[in-house]
């Protein structure tokens, strides 16, 4: 089985490519993802909106965790999708932070 890439899918690196093109990817806060789509084995298809909850990210990752236990075996795959736009956000946020220190 060939291995997985960890790069950001293209849609995702559209948006901010001169940055996203060169990331990979290990492990996503909760914070920066706006929805999780879960593919079943029987076809069905769940969309979780991960923003309009409103809970607690260690709420929302108990939850997860639950879910994916209970469904383990029917899960097909798990589609986190990120949003990009905060992602952004908070780069640039954090970057000019760090340029203003560093003068």
């Amino acid at each position: 089985m060939p291995k997985k890439s960890n790069k950001l899918p293209q849609e995702a690196i559209n948006h901010w490519p001169e940055v996203f093109e060169d990331i990979e990817i290990d492990v996503v806060p909760l914070e920066y993802l706006h929805s999780i789509r879960v593919s079943f084995v029987d076809g069905k298809i769940w969309d979780i909106d991960v923003k309009r909850n409103n809970q607690k990210v260690e709420d929302l990752e108990k939850s997860l965790d639950e879910l994916f236990a209970q469904y383990s075996d029917s899960i097909e795959n798990v589609d986190f999708r990120l949003d990009t736009l905060k992602v952004k956000q908070d780069i640039t946020n954090r970057t000019r932070k760090f340029l203003k220190l560093r003068k």
